[in-house]
């Protein structure tokens, strides 16, 4: 663990140059005390480390200790420090050593380089996450990834859609994060199985090995399955009239994306097809739009519309308070 954490204080000090102890022992979760230990120790081994005292020093390195790395553009450099630390990677548990990685990688750097690193975090901010998404427990997803890694057979507990456990002996071939949400992918009975992690109760690996097909294209497989699943999911067209400042939402999540380049009316609404589960899917979704928008097709789902706002109308039209 000091070893991991010596490295730690050398990476900081090439990355930062100069840093007081307050600040390095806050950042690697230690005392000041423990700091000045491990500037002698990495002093001792013939780094030139050293201290200055007084307003303005600190903890540094010689300038002229410096692990150059060569041959990055400006823009290859911003566009890697733009990544962030994806929620999937710390879920599973490799943050941190992305961090480090990072971390070594930006310590290498010219500091002309850096200054375009720190400028590249300021600038871009990448969230995956979705709105109003609560995080997926996901008890069983280190137990999993450990029996993936060394191509051992999973013993789970698997709750269905209709809420019963169902026992599964499974070979895993692949874990996917889509949305933020964990699936994974995995062989029983000779059939590739896609399987919601959240849903995994229980797991345990067996010791006993499979043979991981030396064929199987995890990102070609995923890409086949979503297609097949889009398509196998009932699909309600709906045709409808979108107001100019409604239509900007289409780039977002509010709306599906239409089916078909939408069409202008001389009023500036846009015609558009949009495709939903069902009516009922439909209508709970449109209704919250008000005028915004208007159902041409079909006309069940625009007479279900009709009924949803009379009835709306009708309570908030009478004096039931009190």
């Amino acid at each position: 663990m000091r070893a991991d954490r010596l490295l730690a204080l050398l990476m900081l000090l090439q990355t930062r140059g100069t840093a007081t102890a307050q600040t390095l022992a806050a950042e690697l979760e230690v005392t000041e005390r423990t700091i000045y230990r491990d500037v002698t120790a990495l002093s001792s081994a013939g780094i030139p480390v050293y201290t200055e005292r007084g307003p303005g020093g600190g903890i540094a390195l010689l300038e002229d200790y410096r692990t150059n790395l060569t041959g990055l553009s400006p823009s290859e450099v911003r566009a890697l420090f733009m990544l962030s630390i994806p929620q999937a990677l710390d879920q599973l548990g490799v943050g941190d050593e992305l961090r480090m990685a990072l971390l070594k990688l930006s310590a290498a750097l010219p500091g002309s380089r850096r200054a375009e690193e720190a400028s590249a975090r300021q600038k871009i901010h990448l969230d995956a996450a979705e709105w109003f998404q609560a995080e997926e427990p996901l008890p069983q997803l280190k137990m999993i990834q450990s029996a993936l890694w060394r191509d051992l057979l999973l013993e789970i507990t698997y709750q269905s859609d209709f809420g019963a456990d169902v026992p599964m002996r499974i070979a895993p071939y692949g874990l996917v994060s889509k949305s933020g949400v964990w699936y994974l992918v995995a062989a029983r009975d000779d059939h590739i199985r896609v399987l919601r992690a959240s849903q995994i109760r229980q797991a345990s690996i067996c010791e006993e090995h499979f043979i991981h097909p030396p064929d199987f294209d995890l990102p070609g497989f995923w890409k086949t399955w979503c297609a097949e699943f889009e398509s196998s999911r009932p699909q309600y067209q709906v045709k409808a009239r979108l107001s100019p400042r409604l239509a900007k939402t289409l780039s977002g999540d509010a709306l599906p994306i239409p089916t078909q380049p939408p069409s202008l009316a001389p009023d500036g609404w846009q015609i558009v097809s949009l495709t939903f589960e069902s009516l009922e899917a439909a209508r709970d979704r449109l209704l919250g739009y008000g005028g915004a928008i208007e159902v041409l097709e079909p006309l069940a789902l625009r007479h279900s519309i009709q009924d949803f706002a009379t009835q709306t109308i009708h309570r908030y039209s009478t004096d039931s308070i009190g």
